[in-house]
């Protein structure tokens, strides 16, 4: 029997955990198809966190995966704020926003001990981790709960280390696939590849099950993917437009129009790469940048600029998250779609 089938899932599909867009409402939607929901906690508090896990738990059987960042935290450091919001002073003074406004952009924290303890109350079938894995004393907090320990890899290099030091499975994150690089071995993304021939090469490189991510919006995705050696499909760019993600009407406007299919990796959101439809402000300051604080503290001073262009229905300086194949993003329930695709693979 395979990891996926022992974790009690019927279709090999996991829904992406994807920040900002979604609540535990897709999540629940998607583990009642018989694939895996996932509930993405780097951006909530231990109280929100805890919250969510209730809900999860009350929704009944079936497995969720729940998502970590393992990055290592930096202080904020003084001189790169201010190079920072002088680049952005020209928008605060065209949207007027007050150049002292207090940043209000939620954090990310990294894997703690505190995440580990809400793990080992309510037990979650599979917890990932993006940028490596956590401290092996915070890893081996983890596996006593019997989670499934599932982690991003960008590069064979990576996806060996992780089967070194205690993955269960691997996901091959292809250099199409929307959001953050879950690059930890290097920040060099010209050695990051395109879905379909990273994830071979992981599946020959490694002795574990290995997750397809990036490009995979539909059941011949799906298909191509398993025929490849994938034990299952991550898909995120799909689901953004389904009825139970939380994705902004804005975001959504954005994934149906022409330009929506024009996606970069850029740091100015965040401070690290990730993908995401190009827009004003990466088109202006240029998608990768030397001005954007060390990850995550690039979206504080964005936070009111954000807002005040979202209130007049500008997305220009938002994160417009997106892989480069938005084809799939359709308004269904996501129910429908997973049994869309369900037919299109021929897994039934």
């Amino acid at each position: 029997m395979s990891l996926f089938a022992e974790l009690g899932m019927r279709y090999p599909i996991i829904q992406a955990p994807m920040a900002g867009v979604q609540n535990t409402e897709l999540a629940m939607a998607v583990t009642g198809t018989g694939a895996l929901g996932s509930l993405p906690a780097a951006m909530l508090s231990t109280a929100e966190l805890r919250k969510a896990l209730e809900q999860l738990a009350a929704s009944g059987p079936g497995p969720f995966n729940i998502n970590f960042f393992c990055h290592r935290q930096s202080e904020p450091d003084p001189v790169e704020e201010r190079r920072w919001r002088e680049a952005l002073a020209p928008y605060y003074v065209e949207f007027g926003v007050d150049v002292r406004a207090e940043t209000t952009a939620p954090g990310r924290a990294p894997f703690n001990a505190e995440h580990a303890a809400l793990l080992g109350e309510f037990r979650p079938a599979v917890v990932s981790f993006h940028f490596g894995l956590p401290a092996p004393e915070l890893l081996a907090l983890v596996k006593a709960t019997g989670a499934s320990v599932f982690a991003s890899a960008t590069t064979v290099a990576e996806a060996q280390w992780l089967a070194r030091h205690g993955a269960d499975a691997i996901i091959a994150q292809g250099l199409e696939a929307g959001g953050h690089r879950g690059h930890f071995l290097s920040q060099d993304l010209s050695l990051q590849q395109g879905t379909l021939t990273l994830l071979p090469q992981i599946v020959a490189a490694v002795d574990l099950p290995v997750i397809a991510a990036g490009g995979v919006v539909d059941g011949k995705g799906i298909k191509a993917a398993l025929a490849l050696g994938a034990g299952a499909v991550q898909m995120g760019t799909a689901f953004l437009c389904c009825h139970e993600a939380t994705t902004s009407p804005l975001h959504r406007a954005a994934l149906q129009e022409a330009h929506g299919q024009h996606t970069a990796l850029t740091n100015l959101f965040s401070g690290r790469p990730a993908r995401g439809i190009v827009n004003r402000l990466m088109r202006e300051l240029g998608p990768l940048s030397a001005l954007p604080p060390d990850f995550p503290h690039a979206s504080g001073a964005l936070a009111p600029l954000r807002a005040a262009a979202e209130k007049v229905g500008d997305s220009g300086f938002s994160p417009l998250w997106a892989g480069q194949n938005v084809s799939g993003c359709r308004s269904l329930a996501a129910a429908e779609l997973i049994a869309a695709w369900v037919a299109e693979a021929d897994l039934a």
